[in-house]
């Protein structure tokens, strides 16, 4: 209980938090155009940024540190819980959408299969679960936290990954979503569902070239991208839950298992 005081009285903590957000809202939203992309330069990076600097200098010391983990799952719980409230209004279009939404909720994925083994070969233990399972958005962020802990090693894999989709993401989504909608002959409505992964920064970004592309469909483009992404943001976590999560541990034992018994395939008897 006394640590739970100690952590809302601790004003240095807070004061710095405000002043991130008030530096952050002020710089506002910014565009690079590189070619037929866009990079969206959101505040949630410079924020990330900003933190990240600031744990290496004085005004940030280990209490801060340590106080700031908790209230990261708080704030994410409250992300979550908007979730929630979004998904009651959603939930005839959650139902029209059927197969469709289950296939493209299967592309997030993708991830476990594409990511997982790689990260093992680079000698990562648990921290693979929490990185590869999903996205690594808020949602997940919230499922690993609540299932082991931001300082369980699923925990700081999951965490990683969140800010480096933060700081990169959107940049790679941007140019992705302008580069593939000028040069491929999909309907702009398809990219338009594809930018709902479930980040609203990634889905900010990645909306932006398609709307620049086609100006004259912007209105059914942002509709498209919205629906998308609160649907996306609505299924990815249970899709997680039943189906990433637990997939992702069933591989990571298989794959560990053949790793240690086989720890050197080219040592052979000549």
């Amino acid at each position: 209980m006394d640590q739970v005081l100690n952590m809302w009285k601790d004003w240095r903590l807070h004061i710095l938090v405000f002043a991130i957000v008030i530096v952050t809202e002020f710089i506002g939203i910014h565009e690079l155009k590189i070619g037929p992309g866009v990079i969206l330069l959101l505040p949630m990076l410079y924020a990330v940024i900003i933190g990240i600097g600031l744990y290496f200098t004085p005004l940030v010391k280990e209490k801060q540190s340590i106080n700031a983990e908790p209230l990261v799952f708080i704030s994410v719980t409250l992300l979550v819980a908007k979730f929630g409230v979004q998904a009651g209004p959603a939930l005839p279009q959650l139902i029209e959408a059927g197969w469709a939404l289950v296939l493209q909720e299967l592309g997030n994925l993708g991830t476990i299969f594409l990511a997982l083994p790689v990260a093992i070969y680079l000698g990562l233990k648990r921290e693979s679960i929490g990185m590869t399972h999903s996205i690594g958005r808020e949602p997940n962020l919230a499922l690993i936290t609540d299932k082991y802990g931001l300082s369980s090693p699923e925990g700081r894999g999951v965490m990683a990954i969140y800010i480096f989709g933060t700081v990169f993401g959107s940049i790679f989504m941007g140019l992705a979503s302008g580069l593939l909608a000028t040069i491929t002959p999909l309907h702009p409505y398809s990219f338009a569902m594809a930018t709902g992964i479930g980040s609203g920064s990634m889905t900010a970004a990645s909306l932006g070239p398609l709307v620049a592309a086609f100006p004259d469909k912007a209105e059914m483009i942002t509709a498209f991208s919205g629906a998308s992404n609160l649907l996306t943001s609505v299924t990815g976590l249970y899709a997680s839950i039943f189906i990433g999560l637990p997939l992702t541990e069933k591989l990571y034992k298989v794959m560990t298992k053949r790793k240690k018994e086989n720890p050197t395939n080219s040592t052979k008897v000549v």
